[in-house]
């Protein structure tokens, strides 16, 4: 290709319009959620949060991502005689910022988050006041917007040769008429 005043030639190049991911965003999370079980807790036997769902849409230059997840507390009350199971749903909102590789061309961007760490608990503790639970829960998620951009291509004018395996093709795969030992006619593959 030649070099037209120190750029390239533009007749050479084409422009190709395709889907790809033109913008990312990851964003962790530590929150602390504050539970009031129905028992005053003596101890915190086991903590652990299931059930996370989620949904994004698009705000600006943002991925706001809704989702919840249940935490459940497995704890002892009245002095240690008695154990109990607290479950609670919990809602979240997380504003993901989005960096840019290619502005959009177009309105129908395509969102994809994924979670890199699923809510999961950290720290599980008594509140002060002696009556709820503190659970320190973290997550980390992966915001993708796939949109059409343009990608540029250099158009190499010259022939060549593409260079391809060679095969013998001389034999063939296919019935072979013989003679067994005894004389009779036998094929095979």
């Amino acid at each position: 290709m030649e070099a037209n005043g120190g750029g390239i030639e533009l007749k050479n190049l084409r422009q190709i319009v395709t889907k790809a991911v033109i913008a990312k965003g990851k964003k962790r999370t530590e929150q602390t959620v504050t539970l009031t079980p129905p028992n005053s807790p003596t101890s915190i036997l086991g903590c652990w949060v299931i059930n996370h769902t989620h949904q994004a849409k698009k705000v600006g230059k943002y991925i706001e991502v809704s989702g919840k997840f249940d935490v459940n507390v497995w704890y002892s009350h009245q002095e240690h005689s008695k154990t109990s199971v607290f479950s609670e749903s919990v809602p979240y909102k997380d504003k993901i910022r989005l960096h840019y590789r290619d502005e959009p061309t177009s309105g129908h961007e395509e969102i994809i988050v994924n979670v890199i760490q699923h809510p999961n608990c950290t720290e599980a503790i008594i509140s002060k006041c002696g009556n709820k639970f503190e659970i320190t829960v973290e997550r980390e998620l992966l915001a993708e917007v796939v949109g059409e951009t343009k990608v540029c291509i250099s158009v190499h004018t010259e022939s060549f040769e593409e260079e391809w395996p060679e095969r013998d093709e001389s034999s063939s795969h296919g019935v072979i008429h013989g003679h067994d030992q005894k004389g009779k006619e036998s094929s095979s593959f």
